[in-house]
């Protein structure tokens, strides 16, 4: 009698290992939540896995963000050229706005998420000025005890620094610095891939202490991060294209949408999407030298959807602790939001492992800020898809207003949402 399971076990584990992340990721949520529906008492044991992942999530998050700061800032090229300047102001307006779009979403739909009970004893600060006093007190703190105590505010000012120091180092200096930043971030896909094992442990402990009502507290959060994206790639972009360019913005958004936002829904990757984006741009007869440089760069630094991520799922621990955030608070977690997004770019769960940034201009500790990312992942197979979209169609969108905002000024004709090329002309 158990040796058909057995067989059976043994023939689908290799097809369930062979699956992409996001496959396993949807198996390990069906099976945690059956688990818990049939056996309780199992899905409460398996807990340990959970808390383990959480666990070394915690542990690599201060050091990956410290080092992917400053290897991004120690290996910058200075010396943008002054066409590109537009394209980066697009970049940065357009993150900004999108982490304002979620903070306005939030305060007029609050979602809750389950979070540990006695985790909720947490001094809330008393406005703006109390939290701009504990910036500064975070940030004149040891650097080896904030990488220990995931001080976040700290490792990034000393990150910020130390990567304006190597700037001025040799180029083998900033070299080792590089690779560093690429053992880091190895290691930390190592821990990624542990993710299926890790939500198996979490949902399924979870689900059997709370029931099945807590899928509701996941779907109102998600509707809320991916209703935020929609509205961002909907309306606040071809806004921002209106106001560059004063005509209809509709037919290149559809355009960028259709063309780079879906790929980047299935691939998941902003990076991997840029064939995509540059042939698109080739296709719209864009300026090469300029979307050969724009493109990449706005892989890495043009993160709308991760800056909706960050700013809504921080706010989201900090309504369930009960910490009130005023308006100065929220617009400092926009900045902070709108900065960390534009590190978020290559890791995988980038956007989620620099919530603990975000969470600690609240006062919430990494115990809070880990238990949050947790949830981001369980949702994350939707979240993380529609993030990369949104992405990586805005760049485009935004490589392409900036070139015909200069061409109306020359008084030139533009086509929105047409190729200049065919296939066979670019053949």
């Amino acid at each position: 009698m158990n040796q058909k399971p057995r067989r059976l076990m043994h023939r689908a584990m290799p097809l369930i290992l062979g699956c992409s992340l996001v496959k396993q990721i949807v198996i390990a949520l069906v099976l945690g939540i059956l688990l818990a529906l049939v056996a309780p008492g199992a899905a409460g044991s398996v807990g340990i896995l959970g808390g383990l992942f959480v666990s070394a999530l915690k542990a690599v998050a201060p050091i990956l963000v410290f080092v992917l700061v400053a290897a991004a800032i120690a290996n910058h090229q200075s010396g943008t050229a002054a066409h590109m300047r537009p394209i980066l102001v697009l970049y940065l307006v357009g993150t900004f706005a999108a982490a304002t779009t979620a903070v306005i979403t939030f305060f007029l739909f609050p979602v809750s998420v389950n979070l540990i009970a006695d985790a909720k004893e947490v001094a809330a600060p008393g406005g703006i000025g109390e939290v701009l006093k504990n910036l500064v007190y975070s940030v004149v703190d040891n650097p080896v005890k904030a990488l220990m105590q995931g001080n976040y505010i700290c490792i990034l000012f000393w990150a910020i620094g130390l990567g304006i120091a190597i700037r001025k180092a040799s180029d083998t200096t900033r070299l080792v610095m590089n690779d560093i930043a690429d053992g880091v971030e190895f290691i930390v896909r190592i821990v990624i891939r542990c993710a299926p094992i890790g939500i198996f442990g979490l949902v399924a402990s979870t689900f059997a202490t709370e029931g099945l009502e807590l899928l509701v507290n996941y779907a109102q959060l998600l509707i809320l991060l991916v209703g935020s994206m929609l509205f961002v790639a909907l309306v606040l972009n071809p806004l921002i294209v209106w106001f560059c360019i004063r005509k209809n913005p509709y037919p290149l958004t559809f355009q960028t949408l259709r063309e780079s936002g879906i790929t980047a829904f299935f691939t998941r990757s902003s990076a991997a999407n840029i064939p995509v984006n540059l042939n698109l741009c080739k296709r719209l007869g864009l300026d090469e030298s300029v979307y050969l440089l724009s493109i990449p760069l706005g892989a890495t630094i043009n993160m709308a959807g991760a800056a909706i991520t960050i700013t809504t799922l921080s706010l989201a621990a900090a309504y369930t602790m009960g910490v009130a955030v005023d308006i100065p608070t929220a617009i400092l977690l926009c900045v902070v939001a709108s900065l960390c997004a534009c590190g978020a770019a290559g890791v995988p769960g980038g956007s989620l492992m620099l919530i603990p940034l975000a969470c600690s201009l609240f006062g919430l500790d990494s115990n809070i800020a880990m238990q949050v990312v947790g949830i981001g992942f369980i949702i994350g197979v939707i979240q993380d898809s529609c993030e990369t979209g949104l992405n990586s169609s805005s760049d485009v969108v935004f490589t392409a207003t900036a070139e015909y905002r200069q061409l109306i000024k020359e008084g030139k004709e533009v086509r929105l949402g047409q190729d200049a090329y065919s296939a066979d002309e670019l053949a």
